[in-house]
């Protein structure tokens, strides 16, 4: 199941108590303070991993706790550090303190990691406290407690192509062509629920170019209407966005429909807004979808006729993805 938000408790490890011990050995007088630190507690530790998908897994997930280090023991020995508790987020996995808003990590990238609780330290033994004036000493200190943090994670896809538009667009259809994804497609009366990514294989470079399905979005989504700020979200990492506009000849309004998505857009992120977009008039199978399209363009600006069904306008519309330089450089994230 497709998860994009979670709240997640997060308690490190304690640190260990330190020793208070006198070295004993036989035919030894006056051995003196022997007592080693407690261990460091260990510490919650969020990473990044492309196997990784949603944040389902998390958001069942209680509380993340970190093992307590162990007690100091004589003969200087330090206790044993705790375990870590390391757990696996999606790519792209921005990490919030739950309790104040502020921004901890964004873990943009395959392998970023970001400590949420760090561990507290292990106390001191006796032997630490020795002096010339005290050589016998039995204080020693009590381990420190691990930070407690409630954290909220949202996660925004990476992709270098975000599929915008109202719901039955053609978005999910246009993905499963172009790519080996295989989201739904049908006429249903409601939008995908779930993002979905696809991967389009062979562009410059040889970096595969990414592609996001981004749910459908409705007139008032910049203002939380439907779904729309965690759809909204997902376009943020995109670096270009094919914005499909459904000009077949049962579509009410083309022009309307572009007009309605351009300003949700702009409303959410004027950012946003200005980045590369491509507008695609689909489901152009006919003569009155062929007019359709003329006037969005006339309307709108230039775009791609496209039909999935047919095939056509999917040529030029993959040369131009796959022509585009999709160094790390350009992200911008």
């Amino acid at each position: 199941m497709f998860r994009d938000e979670a709240v997640l408790q997060c308690t490190a490890g304690k640190g260990g108590q330190g020793c208070s011990s006198f070295r004993r050995e036989k035919y030894v007088n006056m051995g003196g303070p022997d007592g080693g630190d407690g261990g460091d507690g260990g510490s919650v530790v969020l990473v990044a991993e492309t196997q990784e998908s949603s944040l389902y897994r998390l958001a069942r997930h209680v509380e993340a706790r970190a093992e307590d280090g162990r007690p100091g023991e004589p003969r200087h020995r330090t206790g044993r550090r705790g375990n870590d508790e390391v757990l696996t987020v999606p790519v792209g996995t921005v990490v919030r303190d739950a309790e104040h808003g502020n921004l901890l990590a964004d873990l943009a990238t395959d392998g970023a990691r970001v400590t949420v609780a760090a561990g507290g330290k292990g106390g001191r033994g006796n032997s630490r406290f020795a002096t010339a004036v005290n050589q016998a000493p039995r204080h020693f200190e009590r381990g420190m407690p691990g930070e407690r943090r409630k954290l909220k994670l949202e996660l925004k896809l990476v992709a270098e192509v975000g599929l915008i538009g109202l719901p039955n667009a053609g978005k999910s259809t246009m993905l499963s062509v172009l790519t080996a994804a295989r989201p739904k497609v049908g006429a249903y009366p409601f939008t995908t629920l779930d993002p979905a990514l696809g991967i389009l294989s062979g562009g410059r470079n040889g970096r595969d170019v990414v592609l996001a399905d981004i749910p459908g979005l409705i007139e008032g989504a910049a203002d939380g209407k439907g779904l729309g700020h965690r759809f909204l979200r997902h376009v943020e990492r995109t670096r270009m966005l094919l914005h499909l506009v459904d000009c077949s000849s049962e579509a009410a309004d083309p022009v309307a429909d572009w007009r309605t998505i351009r300003e949700e857009i702009e409303a959410y992120s004027a950012e946003l807004a200005a980045r590369p977009t491509v507008l695609l008039a689909t489901k152009v199978e006919d003569d009155a979808a062929r007019a359709q399209a003329e006037a969005l363009f006339a309307a709108a600006g230039a775009g791609l006729q496209v039909s999935a069904a047919t095939g056509d306008g999917l040529d030029a519309l993959v040369r131009l993805l796959l022509g585009r330089d999709w160094e790390p450089a350009e992200a911008g994230f």
